[in-house]
């Protein structure tokens, strides 16, 4: 049974993103596509959310961008990590990983 897509948390999304992105440069489509695999099909981010998360983590200096052709030959921005993004993907990561031990905790709690 496949999952039922779900609402993005807060913050989740710019976590999901860099981490869609830590295997390189994506078009914003593509970022979509993988956000929607790494997370087998919970989370489906439209570009209504994503397209000011990607734009938001690139003046942040999280991401950069270059214009390049897609698969089917149409203008498409592509993103990649940078240095500052990579560092703030493993802060996060962190942050989630201890979060969800915590709610793991209070789900348990009898």
């Amino acid at each position: 049974m496949p999952p039922t897509q779900t609402n993005l948390l807060q913050g989740t999304l710019d976590l999901l993103i860099l981490k869609a992105l830590a295997l390189g440069e994506l078009h914003g489509l593509g970022v979509s596509r993988r956000v929607e695999q790494i997370t087998r099909g919970t989370f489906d981010p439209g570009p209504g959310s994503l397209f000011p998360a990607l734009h938001r983590l690139e003046a942040a200096g999280r991401l950069s961008s270059r214009w390049g052709a897609s698969e089917n030959n149409r203008r498409a921005k592509y993103y990649k990590l940078t240095a500052s993004g990579r560092k703030q993907l493993d802060v996060e990561t962190g942050n989630w990983k201890r979060i969800s031990v915590a709610i793991s905790y209070a789900l348990e709690a009898v």
